[in-house]
């Protein structure tokens, strides 16, 4: 008695066409029974250009007869799983050719503002892409990074914003695949390309006093509620908020000065004494105002020198 049996898994990539499978034969019972016979049957693909993007998995059945196929002959079949594997052949493709993303102009450097998406029908390697910024008025201002998890396109803040300068840029994004196959260079580019723009948001902004440091040369004989030296301060923002000025009282504990909250005008409220205190050190608090409600502060020292 003649039995016959097969097994097989087959394993083929886009380019192959031919898989060899080995039977055996089986005399009797006894698993010593079993002896090699040189039988081979050949497996091809009927169709050219197979794609594991549209059908990854084939089953086959496979026949074998003896007696060359003749009536009262014995066979036996097997079922043969063809799976393709992946080549890169599938360029990465933007969900959207045109991004849009805001971000407050006081955002920290370095912080995640958005992020893009090309998708590739490969898998694992063949589906990696590398993101660049390749042309826009904003190239030295952002940049873009992978998320090796997501393949996703991180957009970065490289350097200081500011709305009052420069409110939106636009940025072309370049996702690239990083292994390239030279047997599937001719299906290139193997790249896609997308716009982004990103509008610049106002962030309420400290106000901004006219020098970085004031002095002021003062007689000791000054009278009281004289006018002794003025600061000046601005609101960067575009609303221009009104500015109120006032004096920690913690740099004046003698409060021997005033000042004007509108103007800053700095008046003497007490004598001075050169022989007791040569200098004064008093910081001005410049507040931003909104119908007199306190919105943010800037201190600065203030130095004052007694002739």
């Amino acid at each position: 008695q003649i039995n016959w049996t097969f097994s097989s898994t087959v394993f083929i990539p886009n380019f192959t066409h031919i898989h060899k499978i080995t039977c055996k034969t089986k005399f009797g019972s006894g698993a010593d029974d079993l002896l090699p016979i040189f039988i081979l049957a050949i497996i091809k693909t009927a169709l050219p250009n197979m794609d594991r993007e549209a059908k990854e998995e084939y089953f086959v059945v496979i026949q074998a007869k003896d007696m060359g196929g003749h009536m009262g002959g014995l066979s036996g079949t097997t079922t043969v799983t063809i799976t393709l594997t992946d080549v890169n052949d599938n360029p990465p493709k933007f969900a959207q050719s045109l991004y849009h993303f805001s971000v407050m102009e006081d955002v920290a450097l370095g912080e995640p503002i958005g992020r893009v998406k090309a998708n590739d029908l490969d898998i694992g390697e063949n589906a990696k892409s590398s993101y660049d910024i390749i042309e826009g008025d904003g190239m030295d201002i952002f940049e873009i990074t992978t998320d090796g998890q997501t393949q996703d396109g991180i957009i970065r803040v490289r350097k200081p914003l500011d709305f009052e300068t420069k409110k939106s840029y636009t940025l072309k994004v370049e996702a690239a695949n990083i292994h390239i196959d030279p047997r599937f260079i001719s299906g290139g580019p193997f790249k896609d390309t997308a716009t982004v723009k990103i509008v610049v948001e106002d962030a309420d902004e400290p106000p901004v006093f006219s020098s970085p440091t004031y002095l002021l040369e003062v007689h000791e004989n000054a009278a009281i509620n004289s006018v002794i030296g003025q600061v000046t301060a601005h609101d960067p923002d575009v609303s221009s908020s009104p500015i109120r000025f006032s004096i920690d009282r913690h740099t004046d504990l003698e409060r021997q000065f005033n000042i004007n909250a509108e103007d800053g005008k700095i008046t003497l409220a007490t004598p001075l004494d050169r022989e007791t205190n040569m200098w004064h050190n008093i910081t001005i608090v410049a507040t931003e105002t909104s119908k007199y409600l306190c919105l943010l502060k800037f201190c600065w020292f203030y130095y004052i020198y007694f002739l």
